[in-house]
């Protein structure tokens, strides 16, 4: 008898059974599944780093075919012994999806936890998502979340690898890793614009023009500019964002790419939230306002400024090999007039919650430099492939609170509340951070071809972790380190069909505090996946099934909150724990063409998280997720699609009260009429069903997410 790594619900076991013999049905027709990387010519030609894949040569096109973020090395998704999700331009362009957390919330597995109208967390397998990277190389997240509104129009598409990827990411985490590839020159002219017009007085307008810069061609350039402009469905929030992207690259000869870049995104909001509404009232009941009630004055903003310059030089050598170094300088600046409201309003006449001002000024420089070989070599008889890296990155970080008077000045009824309080005088109190983390990795995998249809990864990954300095009273020292290991095989079953597993260590640092105000121990722990994946439809359509299990010891949960006997405004901190957890799961994914015309993105999550006593932890985690979207080119000049989001229910304790958020499904719709081969107009139609919801319960307050949308846009296209 097998015995599985969780105990699965027999329906479950049958639909995963069903899919799985499915490619058995489907013939054999596909050429051998020897490596894509392996077919691939090593003659030398002009390198392209583009991270662009066939996908973008098909133009219109919902799967990828190959992503390095997992490894490192050149694979294609079904030789990826881990689950990946690719959300191509394609999907973006389809369903106007302009931000990243728009993209995120169609992936399959991803919760985005949107905690404020500025702040975002994410989430993946039931534990928070920390791991970003930018065309493959990680970046630094000081607090773990995602400051301002991130635009989408400077990348190609989004990768989201689920499971533990520490061999690039240097901190394993079994939720995932997103990696943001960026748009880049292109050999031949091309140039787009748009123009958006939507809901909320939203204006948007768009330009993408790449081209050779000499008349050899070996010089490159791209640029993309994003424009937007919107009230919002909450009360007195306005935001204004830019966008900016400069990309050159130059071929130094036939084997030798130099590439650099600057990225700028200013986010310009207004009438923001700091925290959220109360999710419960003086009797302990569950609140219910408005979705445009807003906690914040019209006074208030939280700029923000991010801007990344970099440098990127690549070496082709003869034998196949590659070099490739890359230097990032990443500032992200923000100041905010912050108005934070706390307390439980009376229950009878909705009174009652407290005033909390605050200016607040952060500055974030980071330094992160990543040197990189791979290239095949010949063992046995037969071609492997090795990649050994080393990454460094500083991160510096400055912020300073003035708090205003007035704290704890009592309020009137929210949901009558016009957001009228004055400015106040922001001298009552003073607190801040300055601390500097610094982060040093060297890692290595190799990928061996024992026979024709298996393929073992083997890799580690030993990281360096230091930090020094303060974070708002509390000490930010900490040294750690840790060699993380990464195994992984793959055995082709059928031409099209393949079975994998997957291990690897989990090692996450953490800045949580603990009631002594400490920081919290690093989360260790490990991460297993097991699946199949198969290709229909001459490699258009690609099908994954994985059963996962992760586990993490100390990691950070919610304990209680505690009165700061320093805090001379006598306002709690949030107090950590750290907590044994276990998740378990099954995920299904489906991506490509279905037909010639039919394009389909889709997958569903089943899973448990518990703690080391066996019951429920991180209950603000949807427990199943189905996200599925789709279009279909009714007509030559039509093309149709709808999108499709459920989650099931989620809740949160604190203390005797318990919140809920029932099930509940957001439905997208598209229309696009092409009038010519330039000209096309798109109708998009958001929550067509008017659900009224909570955006998350990640934190004990919340808001409600926008209602019934749409916008209408103009495109143009060389």
């Amino acid at each position: 008898m097998i015995s599985l790594p969780f105990r699965p619900h027999p329906l479950r076991l049958a639909v995963l059974s069903a899919w799985l013999a499915v490619p058995t049905l489907a013939g054999a027709q596909a050429a051998p599944p020897a490596s894509e990387a392996e077919a691939k010519s090593t003659t030398l030609q002009r390198i392209v780093v583009t991270g662009q894949t066939e996908q973008e040569q098909d133009g219109d096109a919902y799967r990828a075919r190959a992503s390095r973020s997992a490894t490192g090395l050149d694979l294609s998704l079904r030789e990826t012994p881990q689950s990946v999700s690719v959300l191509t331009r394609s999907v973006m362009d389809d369903f106007k999806l302009n931000s990243v957390n728009d993209v995120l919330a169609m992936s399959p597995g991803v919760i985005v936890e949107k905690v404020e109208t500025d702040r975002t967390y994410y989430s993946a397998r039931g534990f928070d998502i920390v791991n970003f990277q930018v065309d493959g190389i990680g970046t630094p997240m000081t607090y773990g979340l995602v400051d301002g509104d991130l635009d989408t129009a400077i990348y190609e598409r989004v990768e989201v690898i689920r499971g533990a990827t520490g061999l690039l990411a240097s901190t394993g985490n079994p939720s995932a890793t997103i990696n943001f590839v960026r748009k880049r020159p292109t050999a031949a002219f091309q140039a787009s614009a748009g123009l958006l017009l939507g809901s909320w007085n939203q204006k948007r307008v768009d330009a993408d023009i790449a081209s050779p810069l000499n008349e050899a061609g070996s010089v490159r350039g791209r640029v993309v500019l994003a424009v937007e402009d919107k009230d919002s469905h909450l009360d007195r929030y306005h935001l204004k964002k830019a966008v900016f992207s400069g990309i050159v690259e130059a071929d130094l000869g036939d084997n030798m790419l130099l590439t650099a870049g600057h990225v700028q995104q200013a986010n310009r909001p207004k009438g923001n939230n700091w925290g959220a509404l109360p999710l419960w009232d003086s009797a302990g009941q569950p609140t219910d306002y408005d979705v445009s009630v807003n906690t914040a004055p019209a006074w208030t903003y939280w700029n923000a400024d991010l801007g990344q310059t970099f440098v990127e030089l690549q070496h082709q050598f003869a034998n196949g090999w590659n070099l490739r170094g890359a230097l990032t300088h990443k500032s992200i600046s923000s100041q905010g007039r912050l108005f934070y409201v706390y307390g439980e309003p009376d229950a009878v006449t909705g009174a009652g919650t407290k005033a909390y001002p605050s200016l607040y000024d952060q500055d974030n420089l980071q330094n992160i430099v990543d040197l990189r070989v791979n290239g095949p070599f010949e063992l046995w008889g037969r071609k492997h492939e090795l990649v050994l890296g080393a990454s460094a990155s500083r991160s510096g970080l400055q912020a300073v609170s003035h708090y205003g008077r007035g704290i704890g000045t009592l309020l009137p009824d929210l949901a009558t509340w016009d957001g009228d309080y004055p400015i106040p005088v922001f001298d009552a109190a003073i607190d801040g951070s300055s601390f500097i983390d610094r982060q040093q990795s060297l890692y290595g995998a190799v990928r061996l071809r024992p026979a024709d249809a298996w393929q073992v990864l083997l890799g580690a990954n030993a990281t360096w972790i230091d930090s020094e300095g303060v974070s708002y009273g509390a000490p930010r020292a900490k040294s750690e380190n840790k060699v993380t290991p990464y195994l992984g095989v793959v055995y082709d079953l059928m031409p099209t069909l393949s079975a994998y597993g997957s291990y690897a260590g989990i090692f996450l640092p953490q800045t949580e505090l603990r009631v002594d105000r400490n920081r919290l121990d690093p989360a260790r722990g490990s991460n297993l996946e097991l699946g199949l994946k198969a290709e229909w439809l001459d490699k258009k359509l690609l099908g994954t099934a994985a059963l996962f299990k992760s586990r993490q010891d100390n990691l950070a949960s919610f304990d209680r909150t505690v009165d700061d006997p320093n805090d001379p405004n006598d306002i709690p901190f949030s107090a950590y724990k750290g907590v044994d957890t276990r998740s378990h799961g099954v995920e299904l994914e489906l991506a490509g063409a279905i037909t010639p015309d039919v394009k389909l993105t889709a997958g569903y999550t089943w899973l448990e998280v518990e703690d080391a006593q066996g019951e429920a932890t991180r209950t603000f985690i949807p427990r199943q997720l189905l996200r599925v979207a789709g279009s279909w080119q009714a007509l030559d000049a039509l093309k149709l699609g709808a999108s499709l989001s459920w989650q099931s229910g989620i809740y949160r304790d604190d203390g005797p009260v318990r919140t809920r958020q029932d099930a509940y499904a957001l439905l997208d719709l598209m229309a696009r009429y092409e009038f010519n081969k330039q000209w096309s107009a798109t109708l998009n139609l958001e929550n067509v069903t008017n659900q009224k919801y909570l955006t998350s319960l990640y934190w004990s307050q919340s808001y409600y997410g926008a209602p019934r949308s749409a916008s209408v846009s103009v495109d143009w296209k060389f």
